[in-house]
C-alpha cells in the first residue's frame, strides 16, 4: 500500500481508503454492524488506514461504527468525515426526501452556517470517540450560506485543534475558486470511475496546478464495475442504485459489456475485476486517494489486493481504448 501526502497538508493517506457509506446501511438496503466493524479492523490491519465517513451516513451510525472499530488504534488511522447535510432540523436548502434505516420518513437539508459546522464537528467527534478529525469536509455546498462563512468555520476548527485540515466535496471549479479566496482547502472529494470521468475536464487540471488533493469516490460505480451485477439483479428494499443512470438501459447493457471486456484483461493478470478497476483508478493523474467501500472483511481483503500490483502503461492504454469506445446516455 502506498501512502500519499494529501494536498498541501501534512496528512498521509493510504492510496486506497475505506469508504464507510455502505456500512451505514442508508440507501444501501441495510448493513450488519458486526460485519462492518470487522471490515474496518481488517482494512486497518492490511494497510488501508484511511477511513472516509460522514455524519449523514446512517444518520450517525457509520461514524459510531468507525469509532468502535478504531478504538485503541487511533494513532494508526486517518479519519475523514463530512458535514453539511442535516436531517434533524429544517434549515438551509431542502436536498431530498428519504427514509432512515428503520423506514421512517426523513428530509435532508444542505446547511453549513458557521455555528452549525462547529456544532456538527463536536457531534462527529463524540460519535467517533476521538479528540480530533484529520480531514473535515463539507459534503455538499449549501446555497443559503456564503462559501466564505463555511470556510471561516473550518479555519476556526483548525485553530481549536479539533480538525487537522479542511476540505470540500462535490464542489464545482467555480465554488472551489471562491472557497480558495478564504481558506486553503486540502482536497475535493468527487465521483470518479471508468464510466464517470467528468472531473477530468477542469477539476483535475485545477487541483494538479494548485496542489489540491482529489479523493475519488464510487470508483466501482456502486458495485456495477465489480462484475457481480448482472441483468435482473435483485436489490434489497431501500437500495437506490437502480434509480441511477448507470443502472438504467441502455447504459446498463453497455457497461456490462465493458465489464466483460475488462474481465479478459483481469484474467490475464490473474486479478479480480474490482482489483483491476481500483488499480486503474489510483494510477489516474491527479487522484490522490481512491475510496473503496466494503460491508464485510472478505470485500476488504479483495479490495486491498488492488494495491499489490501496478498496471503497465501498455495495459492502461488498452483499458483506455475500451473506455473511449463506451458511449453512455447522460439523460434517461
Amino acid at each position: 500500500m502506498e501512502y500519499r501526502t494529501l494536498g498541501q497538508s501534512d496528512i498521509k493517506v493510504s492510496e486506497l481508503a475505506f469508504g464507510a457509506w455502505a456500512i451505514g446501511g442508508w440507501l444501501w438496503g441495510g448493513a450488519d454492524s458486526k460485519d462492518a466493524i470487522k471490515a474496518i479492523e481488517t482494512a486497518i490491519d492490511h494497510g488501508m488506514t484511511t477511513i472516509d465517513t460522514a455524519a449523514v451516513y446512517g444518520f450517525g451510525l457509520s461514524e459510531e461504527l468507525v469509532g468502535k472499530a478504531i478504538k485503541g488504534k487511533r494513532a494508526r488511522v486517518q479519519i475523514l468525515t463530512k458535514f453539511g447535510l442535516t436531517w434533524n432540523e429544517k434549515k438551509g436548502e431542502f436536498f431530498f426526501a428519504s427514509q432512515d434505516n428503520a423506514g421512517k420518513d426523513v428530509n435532508i437539508y444542505r446547511y453549513s452556517s458557521k455555528e452549525k459546522v462547529i456544532s456538527d464537528c463536536d457531534q462527529s467527534l463524540k460519535r467517533l470517540g476521538t479528540d480530533h478529525i484529520d480531514l473535515y469536509q463539507i459534503h455538499w455546498a449549501d446555497p443559503t450560506t456564503p462559501v466564505s462563512e463555511t470556510m471561516e468555520a473550518l479555519g476556526i476548527l483548525i485553530k481549536k485543534g479539533k480538525i487537522r485540515a479542511g476540505a470540500v466535496c462535490n464542489y464545482s471549479l467555480e465554488l472551489m475558486t471562491e472557497a480558495e479566496k478564504i481558506f486553503a482547502i486540502t482536497s475535493n472529494q468527487m465521483p470518479y470511475s471508468m464510466v464517470n470521468r467528468g472531473i477530468g475536464k477542469n477539476i483535475v487540471p485545477h487541483c494538479v496546478e494548485k496542489n489540491i488533493g482529489i479523493l475519488a469516490y464510487s470508483p466501482l460505480q456502486r458495485g456495477l464495475l465489480t462484475g457481480k451485477i448482472k441483468q435482473g439483479h435483485k436489490f434489497n428494499d431501500g437500495d437506490t442504485r437502480p434509480t441511477t443512470i448507470y443502472y438504467k438501459e441502455p447504459n446498463l447493457s453497455r457497461i456490462l459489456q465493458l465489464t466483460d471486456n475488462l474481465k479478459e484483461i483481469a484474467d490475464e493478470l490473474k486479478v479480480t475485476l474490482s482489483q483491476l478497476v481500483l488499480n486503474w483508478t489510483i494510477q489516474q493523474p491527479g487522484i490522490t486517494c481512491t475510496l473503496a467501500g466494503a460491508r464485510n472483511a472478505a470485500q476488504v481483503l479483495d479490495n486491498v489486493k488492488a494495491a499489490d500490483f501496478r498496471l503497465t502503461a501498455e495495459e492502461i492504454s488498452r483499458i483506455n481504448e475500451l473506455l473511449s469506445n463506451l458511449k453512455l446516455e447522460t439523460k434517461i
